[in-house]
């Protein structure tokens, strides 16, 4: 629930309403938006309409970040929700590891589903976002170009188990609530170190 830059506070209200509440500084309402609905067979489909919305962050432009969970997808809205855009985590993994937690899926879609927002403050504003399979945190910069990852599904350091909150009060350092590992893990980012892919 972030206070935004315009003053306003926004909620992703997700298990029953599947939709985005809007209220004032001082909590009075001012609006909602969205409703249930499936994203698509490539989580692209309904902009507007939510499958658990478990999380939301705003930009110093007043965007509004919602992680669609169960569509797969980041929704981007102006702060009177209008939508503008979506964001998908489509970068490559193993389909065939099992994961910590649950069954191996018949057919794991490409994308995978957003848990966790947050937005950095600094100079140049980042989002990191995580999934619960392959378990791991990505930096992207706004437009949703995946800028790096790390970690996978697990019990061990830098593994997670349904990362359910997510802070970053600044660029390279992150809060991680890790809720099936009974943990906050703090990572110290240092993309300095950091090689480019190779092809």
């Amino acid at each position: 629930m972030p206070r935004s830059y315009d003053d306003n506070i926004y909620v992703s209200d997700g298990y029953t309403n599947s939709r985005v509440a809007k209220f004032d500084k001082h909590g009075n309402w001012i609006k909602s938006w969205g409703s249930r609905g499936s994203g698509g067979s490539h989580a692209d489909e309904n902009p507007g309409q939510f499958n658990t919305p478990h999380n939301i962050a705003a930009d110093r432009q007043n965007q509004v970040y919602v992680a669609d969970r169960g569509n797969r997808r980041i929704q981007v809205f102006d702060s009177d929700g209008t939508f503008r855009r979506m964001i998908h985590l489509t970068a490559p993994y193993d389909k065939k590891r099992y994961p910590v937690l649950g069954n191996l899926g018949a057919n794991p879609p490409d994308e995978t589903a957003p848990w966790t927002i947050c937005i950095t403050n600094g100079a140049t504003q980042y989002l990191y976002t995580t999934d619960q399979e392959p378990g791991r945190v990505y930096k992207l910069s706004l437009d949703g170009t995946i800028l790096g990852m790390l970690g996978e599904s697990g019990r061990d350091v830098t593994q997670f188990n349904w990362i359910h909150g997510l802070a970053c009060p600044s660029d390279d350092v992150l809060y991680v609530a890790d809720m099936n590992n009974w943990r906050v893990q703090r990572l110290t980012l240092h993309p300095e170190r950091s090689k480019p892919a190779t092809r």
